[in-house]
């Protein structure tokens, strides 16, 4: 039997073409630092991230590439932000569906939250209500990484700009599934991973911002960044500002062959084949007994959809789809217990399925074909 991938929620496999022969030829051919040398194959690789970060303007719709700052991944992307821009007793207002690399950091600081839920039709049912004196921050994902709904933030961005709080969002399960605009939404920041649908390697994410977020969020490490030198203080320009130390370049180099590949492709057919994928599996398993499919209603999806058994374990599931059919799948509550807790599937969780652009057809068969087998 083959191996049946079914966890690009959690990272993408396989990466897109030419990504592990663009690292490879990085570790290889060039091997330089950037930013700290003047000789050829240094400015080379510093060409690369400057058209990185070009061609993520070109994705996200942003108009400064030096506002575009690559960190470790967006788990770090998020906490930069996060952890700069509020202070114990703060209020930030969240939804319903955050990872906890959201709200980690809010808990730690002693950040006061309140949740924006989704009505029936879609839509963010008095959000203006939240708003507090002390609301500093609005953060949401732009997508559930456990049920796969996609959240109308751009009405959030609208509400967020009337009254001058920042709008943070991490695009982790929507950047190179759908479009991202950072224009249309409206938001501040927008924090990105590069090892999910952007399918690239790990270990490579950032953050983009407007002017007014990148003087007023500051760095939280601070290095050696091959300019000013002359001086202990962090540069305040950008994006030396937040790059202090030695980036992944390898994964940079990976990143950059990835997103000529999505832009290549076009996202709306990413979009398309996706859905494709989706609708398939669902049908497929619409008159299984025993299973039940936890979503939420009237949203747009990305390519996630989440399961509940009746009689059995999720971890069991699993462990069953695995080991009899060597399908990888994700049980449990996926970082996101206020997720689960929204959709009533917590302490339990769920069994995630998650399809990426390189999932066939076959593949979505093989597992309702199992599924079936599981539950009889």
């Amino acid at each position: 039997m083959k191996r049946i991938y079914m966890d690009n929620g959690a990272t993408s496999f396989p990466k897109a073409p030419n990504v592990a022969e663009a690292v490879y030829k990085y570790m290889t051919e060039n091997g330089c630092n950037v930013n700290r040398s003047s000789y050829e194959n240094a400015g080379e690789a510093e060409d690369i991230l400057l058209d990185t970060r070009y061609l993520l303007c070109h994705l996200f719709d942003f108009d400064k590439p030096s506002n575009v700052v690559f960190t470790s991944g967006i788990t770090e992307s998020l906490n930069c932000v996060i952890k700069g821009l509020l202070k114990k007793g703060d209020h930030c207002i969240v939804s319903g569906f955050e990872h906890n690399a959201v709200m980690r950091p809010l808990n730690s600081i002693g950040v006061e939250w309140s949740v924006a839920e989704i009505s029936k039709n879609g839509h963010f049912e008095n959000i203006e209500s939240l708003f507090r004196e002390n609301t500093r921050l609005v953060v949401m994902t732009h997508s559930s990484n456990v049920f796969g709904n996609v959240l109308p933030l751009e009405e959030v961005g609208e509400i967020c700009k009337k009254k001058n709080i920042p709008f943070v969002i991490d695009t982790a399960q929507t950047a190179g599934h759908i479009n991202v605009s950072f224009k249309n939404l409206n938001c501040d920041v927008l924090c990105f991973a590069g090892h999910k649908g952007l399918l690239a390697p790990q270990g490579i994410g950032g953050m983009i911002m407007t002017d007014e977020m990148a003087k007023k969020i500051p760095p939280i490490i601070e290095g050696g960044t091959g300019s000013v030198s002359h001086t202990i203080e962090t540069p305040f320009f950008m994006p030396d500002k937040f790059e202090a130390g030695t980036m992944n370049i390898p994964a940079i180099y990976g990143l950059n062959a990835a997103l000529k590949y999505i832009i290549d492709t076009k996202v709306e057919n990413i979009e398309k084949t996706e859905n494709i994928l989706r609708e398939r599996f669902l049908k497929g398993i619409s008159n299984i007994k025993g299973l039940h499919i936890v979503d939420c209603e009237n949203t747009k999806h990305t390519p996630v959809v989440s399961l509940v058994f009746d009689n059995i374990d999720m971890a069991e599931v699993s462990y069953i789809l695995e080991k009899d059919f060597l399908i990888e799948t994700r049980c449990g509550l996926h970082c996101a217990p206020i997720a689960h807790k929204t959709m009533g599937t917590y302490p339990q969780g769920t069994v995630r399925f998650s399809f990426g652009y390189f999932t066939t057809n076959d593949e979505i068969d093989a597992v309702i074909t199992a599924l079936n087998k599981i539950i009889i």
